[in-house]
């Protein structure tokens, strides 16, 4: 069975995001990056999967600006086989990375596909939905277990009212949660290794994709900041201020 995950280079959690002194974007100059979270799970699920005999090959993609080659790169340095990367400029939404993957998936011609079920940047939780759906595949969204069958899956999804299992047949689309697993520590071997494992680079013409943005940004900025709490002596004056200042009652 052949895996791809989709990988996204996002600003590090760590890190706290500042918008640009002229409102156009998100700050990332001089930020540290890294690969989002979410993907981080991906691609250690499909390394145990390939650990326990149930995969033969991983494939790790990523879209967007050259410098996702060091997304790409971690990524190999967990257990990921080869790395592609779609190398664009352009600001890609949603949709966009959804076409871009099923053109890779086209060409790949995978048996399953995991990807972090949201980017921590956008928090869209759309791209594995739609790409689903564009493929025509079953899907499996906010993965807490993965369990390989004979030609299909059981998905124990995370839904509000606890867990729910469903059987799915491959090929099929997975997005994974934050208690699927916990990604492993990369040693330094093995980042030596990435550096010698195959990375293909296309542009998204090459894939017949156009990725113009459907959604323009107007502005962006920070929310304003909190005012500090005071104490009142009586119910009676915080009902008071609770009405006539603060108007939530």
């Amino acid at each position: 069975m052949k895996i791809l995950v989709a990988v996204k280079r996002v600003v590090d959690y760590n890190v706290k995001v500042r918008a640009k002194a002229d409102g156009s974007g998100v700050e990332t100059a001089n930020v540290k990056m890294s690969m989002n979270p979410f993907d981080e799970i991906a691609i250690e699920e499909a390394v145990r999967l390939q650990e326990a005999g149930k995969a033969k090959e991983i494939v790790a993609v990523s879209l967007g600006v050259a410098a996702c080659q060091d997304t790409l790169r971690t990524a190999l340095a967990m257990g990921a086989d080869r790395g592609i990367l779609v190398e664009t400029d352009v600001e890609l939404q949603p949709l966009a990375v959804a076409k871009l993957l099923k053109a890779v998936v086209d060409q790949e011609q995978p048996d399953l596909i995991i990807l972090g079920k949201q980017a921590i940047d956008d928090d869209a939780n759309q791209t594995g939905q739609m790409l689903a759906a564009l493929l025509g595949w079953a899907q499996g969204t906010f993965a807490s277990r993965i369990e390989i069958g004979a030609g299909e899956i059981n998905v124990t999804r995370e839904v509000d009212g606890g867990l729910e299992t469903i059987a799915i047949k491959l090929p099929a689309v997975v997005t994974s949660d934050l208690r699927l697993n916990e990604p492993r520590f990369v040693k330094l071997p093995n980042i030596m290794k990435a550096k010698k494992k195959p990375l293909a680079v296309l542009k998204p013409a090459e894939l017949g994709v156009d990725v113009a943005p459907r959604l323009v940004t107007l502005k962006v900025q920070e929310p304003p900041k909190r005012q500090a709490g005071i104490k009142v002596d009586t119910v009676a004056i915080l009902v008071d201020k609770l009405r006539n200042e603060a108007h939530v009652i």
